[in-house]
């Protein structure tokens, strides 16, 4: 399809994460990479769901290595992950954002894991106060990565331009280097594990005896090299 800008968008495949591993199709990527120098994918429901996913499937098994992630934050996000109700989203609340922070700088620290740089986009809103940004960015700042206030719903292409050019910096500084969270060979209950411990920060995976038997049937079958 053609964006409103005239640029080219592949839309091909795309199950939610929540159900499957929440990306287009290698079809999709493949194609848009001989196509343009750069390619843009979405990885759907967050950087803990859909981009682990992403990296650690599609990415292993399509031979993909991705040179930056972008992360995207909204001021209105940050502040239900600091309490406040929906009904008062609206109204500025710079304390809720600055304790819903800690979803964000978790987010970052997750992409980083898998060994390519970062940078946040943040949505913004109407509604969004510059005290509300400003806490994002000194937060973004410590963390020492960038961030940006992207208002490409008003603005199209222009709203975005200054992320664009520091991804595109960024991707051909060439200081990615991409490595899934955990290799073939790893016994699929330690890929769990894994995933559980590195991406979510559970302490540990109790699995029933039905879950063990199950996981044994799979690697004897031979599955016990694909990713989880």
């Amino acid at each position: 399809v053609q964006t409103l800008e005239h640029t080219p968008a592949l839309v091909h495949g795309g199950p939610f994460a929540n159900i499957a591993h929440g990306c287009n199709t290698l079809t999709a990527t493949e194609t848009a990479l001989r196509l343009a120098d750069y390619v843009v994918t979405e990885a759907g429901f967050g950087a803990d769901l859909g981009a682990e996913k992403f990296f650690d499937i599609k990415c292993r098994l399509g031979g993909l290595k991705p040179a930056v992630s972008v992360i995207v934050a909204m001021v209105r996000a940050l502040k239900m992950h600091g309490g406040v109700a929906k009904t008062e989203l609206a109204t500025e609340n710079v304390d809720a954002v600055r304790s819903g922070l800690c979803n964000l700088r978790r987010h970052v620290e997750n992409m980083l894991k898998f060994g390519i740089p970062a940078v946040v986009a943040i949505n913004h809103f109407t509604s969004d106060t510059q005290a509300e940004i400003d806490v994002i960015l000194e937060e973004c700042s410590a963390l020492g990565i960038k961030a940006h206030l992207c208002t490409h719903w008003a603005h199209g292409a222009e709203g975005t331009e200054n992320l664009s050019r520091d991804v595109v910096a960024l991707a051909d500084a060439g200081e990615a280097h991409f490595k899934p969270l955990y290799p073939d060979a790893m016994p699929i209950a330690d890929k769990i594990r894994t995933v559980a411990r590195e991406i979510y920060r559970a302490k540990d995976v109790a699995f029933s005896d039905i879950a063990l038997t199950k996981l044994a049937q799979y690697e004897e079958a031979g599955f016990g090299s694909v990713p989880v």
